[in-house]
This record gives structure tokens, C-alpha cells and sequence, in this order.
């Protein structure tokens, strides 16, 4: 289990978001508040990623420090004659209070988009810098805050039902890096997108919207909110695969192998925010500037709202959506 967050908006510095607030993802290590029964700190490790343009990254496949766990991937045109963002970055073994460039070296890193994770190593997985979250394909950043129990049976078997790629290229044995490969191989299928250079974006302030009871969460205007119906829990005849099918998809996939998996995603390619929120803990921050998805609320902003389990969030500067993740009856299980 873990304590994740992510972030799309105006430029600001990587090492401030890990430590922002009374309640930060740095706190949040040693003192979290809503681990719902998955361990009591989360000091087996941590990751950032943050986005650039590929022209700046080095000029190899992927470049990875065997002692600071930083790391780049080259830059890789679209087709059209521009350089898309790529996500680089920066993990550790160690925890993330008992490492310096958390503070020192982080800070002087700006991006537009960044996505990090404090890590509570599941029983019997191991420990090492590759088991930490986030895991990077080029444009792409994952984390997954929970467990599959009996990965090693139940994640072959979802494999071969999408065709994935083999589950040994996984960074680590894990199930959250297993699950990795089984995502970023659905990925590597959508189409590219439409790459948004948020670097260079003005945003004109706007009045904060007002929370309403229905929906439970609240964005400021210009940014569309939108409750949807609840996510098919199989594929609609003439349906575009999007990161949030892929997602939908691989969680439906999991649970009917294991129903009592704990499966929170989090996913971004340094425009958009997708997540998941199966059993564990998940708030929303929108702000006119940027738009923020974090395992824990890191301050008492009134903004934040709670996301209800089992919900699916897609979120950027433009549009918040929140929809059920619909399963069957017979995997019901009582939520926490």
C-alpha cells in the first residue's frame, strides 16, 4: 500500500508539491491518516515524476542513476513534427524524510505535471528502489495503492486475457509492477493525443465555484464537472478505448480473479489525471491554476472532496468527471 498524489497546472517546483501543507505526501510517510487496515507508514520508498518536452531529455532509450534512481527516456517525435511531453524521474529505497534531495535538489525541477508516491511494501514483496511507484513509458506515469492477493495466478491470467506483454518485463516482482505492464501495454494501443503545452498556458482567474450537494465534489468556473453513469463493467458495442477504459477495464479484469482486491490507480501523461478509487482512501483539490488528486488531502482547503469508493475520476484544467465503477453483484463486498 501507499499514499500517492498527482498534479496538472501552472509550472511549480516538483519538490514542493512532495512537502506541500500541515499535511503533505512527505508527512503522510510517517503519519497517515486513512490506510484503511494497509499498514501504519509508508517508509519502504518513494517516487516522483514530473514532465518535459523530449528534446531536453538525454539521448538513449532510458538512462537510469544505479545509485539516485533518476531517470530520463528520449525524446520520441509524434508523427506530426513536434516533441511531445515524456516523463522522467527520480525514486528511492529509502524514505522519503531520510533523503536530501527531496528538499535540496527537487525544488529546483519546475513542471507542469507531476505524479509521486510514498510506499508500505506489502507483506512478503520486496524492497528495492524498482518496486517504488511511480512506474514511467514514455509520456506515461503509474501508481497503484493497494494489493492483489495471489498476483502471481490471478495477474498471468488477466495478461493473457488482453494480450499484454510478458509479465517478466516488470520492473520488479510485484503486483503493482506487474499490473504496470498490463496497463502500459493497453496504452501503447489508444491513438496519441493531442499534446496541450501547458508550459506556456495563461489561465485567467475566475470566481471559486460552490460546493453543492449533488454532485459531492465542486470545480471553479471554466471547468466543466460532469457526474457520469456508471462505468460499463464490459466493453460498448463501437466504444473508444480511452486511459480511463483502460483502467475501468483492468480493474473489472482483476477483481473477477480476486474479488477482494484493493485497486486505486493513479495514471497521467502531464495533461490529464486518471484514477481509481477501490477501497482505499482518494480527495480531488480544483483550484483555477490547477487540479490536484492525492490519496490524502494535504491541507484543510474547503476545496478538497472526498471521492467515493469505487468511482472512476478523470481530471484536468478543463473538465472533472467522476463515475461509478460498475461490477457485478456477486463481487460485492462491504465497503470501509
Amino acid at each position: 500500500m501507499c499514499r500517492h498524489l498527482a498534479y496538472v497546472g501552472l509550472p511549480e517546483p516538483v519538490g514542493e508539491l512532495l512537502t506541500r501543507g500541515d499535511h503533505s505526501l512527505f508527512n503522510q510517510s510517517w503519519e497517515p491518516r486513512d490506510m484503511r487496515r494497509g499498514g501504519t507508514v509508508n517508509a519502504d520508498g518513494f517516487g516522483v515524476a514530473w514532465w518535459i518536452r523530449g528534446q531536453v531529455a538525454a539521448d538513449v532509450d532510458a538512462v537510469e542513476s544505479r545509485t539516485l534512481g533518476a531517470q530520463h527516456h528520449a525524446p520520441a517525435e509524434d508523427g506530426h513534427g513536434s516533441v511531445p511531453l515524456v516523463a522522467s524521474r527520480y525514486r528511492n529505497v529509502s524514505p522519503i524524510w531520510s533523503d536530501p534531495a527531496v528538499t535540496e535538489v527537487l525544488p529546483q525541477l519546475w513542471s507542469t505535471a507531476v505524479l509521486a508516491a510514498v510506499r508500505s511494501a506489502t507483506a512478503g514483496m520486496p524492497v528495492e528502489r524498482s518496486a517504488c511507484a511511480p512506474f514511467t513509458h514514455g509520456r506515461w506515469a503509474f501508481s497503484h495503492n493497494g494489493t492483489v492477493p495471489g498476483w502471481t495466478t490471478v495477474l498471468p491470467a488477466v495478461a493473457a486475457e488482453f494480450g499484454s506483454p510478458p509479465l517478466v518485463e516488470a520492473e520488479s516482482h510485484t503486483d503493482s509492477a506487474a499490473l504496470w505492464v498490463i496497463v502500459r501495454g493497453l496504452l501503447d494501443s489508444l491513438p496519441p493525443p493531442a499534446d496541450t503545452d501547458l508550459s506556456g498556458a495563461v489561465v485567467s482567474p475566475s470566481p471559486t465555484g460552490v460546493a453543492t450537494p449533488t454532485p459531492s465534489w465542486a470545480a471553479p468556473d471554466g471547468v466543466e464537472q460532469r457526474q457520469e453513469a456508471p462505468a460499463s463493467a464490459a466493453p460498448q458495442s463501437g466504444e473508444t478505448a480511452t486511459p480511463a477504459t483502460v483502467l475501468r477495464d483492468v480493474v473489472r479484469a482483476v477483481l473477477a480473479h480476486a474479488p477482494d482486491a484493493r485497486l486505486n490507480f493513479l495514471l497521467s501523461d502531464g495533461n490529464t489525471i486518471w484514477a481509481t478509487a477501490w477501497y482505499h482512501s482518494l480527495s480531488v483539490l480544483v483550484d483555477e491554476e490547477f487540479v490536484v488528486v492525492s490519496s490524502e488531502p494535504y491541507d484543510d482547503d474547503p476545496r478538497w472532496q472526498p471521492i467515493r469508493d469505487r468511482c472512476l475520476v478523470t481530471a484536468s484544467l478543463t473538465d472533472l468527471s467522476v463515475s461509478d465503477l460498475d461490477v457485478s453483484a456477486d463481487r460485492e463486498r462491504p465497503r470501509p
